[in-house]
């Protein structure tokens, strides 16, 4: 397999043009990724957490000791490896970078029964931070991470030197909109996944319909989950995850937000989690990104908005150059 390289909702079965060959992967990989390349060196944070020993798998890189830690949280389709462009160069400016993976994400580990909740994650990822004896990150969440990076901020904001949400979900309560929907029916959806599903969700959801063949290594290990003998325990924490999403708002307390917060917003985004199944009668639109941004950064206190139009889900992987851009704004 080739090592990882610094690239510039629910899958859906959608009708494309077949997968390059390097996302035509026959690799499987177990619950924990073993064999999968990160782009930095793995570690393992081993803690008792409901009554179980878990392992959140992390990677640390060493800043010059002058500018702030900054933690990057990773969004639902992820892990923490997609962050490496923006890890090296945030390294490269002299902060210190966390990069971890959440339980049930990425190289962390698939727990059978666990009570996922945004408050769940966030203190595990501050025992982490206290362990490694960081003060005062910046922290940075993208998709589903920054819900968590909210409620972070929320629990923890005196311990935050700066939030900053790039693209992130729960600009909405989507149960206003939306039908609830049981984990056993995001496992069914799960189980259903296929190397062309996960392709598919991707290239219209986050990239406008426009494959680059870099992007094929956001779907590898994905692919080579669904291809292994461990998929139902991958798929089953995957559905775990999905209800928090719905269950767990952040957007109704932007005003008790106490951080200086910073949204990074491409405005191509359509990201609209429920919009399958939503309420009889419902006409509003989900996943508005060019509304959303404006609304949510007048509703926080000392927040500052940056847009970048033409960009969807992922602009720290569309356009890396546009992003950085406005990133370093951002942490300023």
């Amino acid at each position: 397999m080739k090592p990882f390289s610094l690239i510039g909702g629910l899958a859906v079965a959608l009708v494309c043009g077949p997968l390059s060959a390097g996302a035509q992967t026959e690799a499987s990989y177990d619950a924990e990724l073993q064999g999968y390349p990160y782009p930095f060196p793995v570690e393992r944070f081993e803690f008792e957490s409901q009554q179980q020993p878990l392992q959140m798998a992390y990677m640390h890189l060493r800043g010059d000791g002058r500018k702030p830690t900054v933690v990057l949280l990773h969004g639902k389709n992820f892990s923490g490896a997609y962050w490496a462009q923006t890890a090296q160069f945030l390294q490269s400016r002299g902060y210190g970078v966390l990069i971890p993976d959440q339980i049930g994400f990425g190289k962390s580990s698939k727990p059978a029964h666990y009570q996922f909740s945004f408050a769940q994650l966030a203190d595990n990822t501050r025992a982490l931070i206290r362990k490694l004896k960081i003060e005062k990150p910046i922290v940075v969440g993208h998709s589903m991470g920054g819900m968590l990076a909210t409620r972070y901020a929320l629990m923890y904001g005196n311990e935050v030197e700066r939030l900053i949400l790039v693209n992130p979900i729960g600009l909405e309560d989507y149960l206003e909109y939306v039908e609830y929907k049981p984990i056993d029916f995001f496992y069914a959806a799960q189980l259903k996944q296929t190397a062309e599903s996960v392709k598919a969700y991707q290239l219209k959801f986050y990239y406008d319909g426009k494959w680059d063949e870099a992007y094929d290594e956001l779907v590898e290990f994905q692919i080579g989950w669904i291809n292994s003998p461990d998929w139902p325990q991958v798929a089953w924490n995957n559905a775990l995850t999905y209800d928090m999403i719905f269950t767990q708002p952040v957007c109704n307390e932007w005003s008790r937000l106490q951080v200086p917060t910073r949204l990074i917003i491409g405005t191509r985004d359509r990201t609209g989690p429920g919009r399958d199944w939503k309420k009889a009668g419902v006409t509003y639109l989900l996943g508005q990104y060019q509304n959303l941004g404006k609304q949510t950064a007048a509703a926080i206190p000392d927040a500052k908005l940056y847009e970048l139009e033409g960009l969807g889900h992922m602009p720290q992987i569309e356009a890396f150059d546009r992003f950085v851009a406005e990133f370093e704004k951002a942490l300023q």
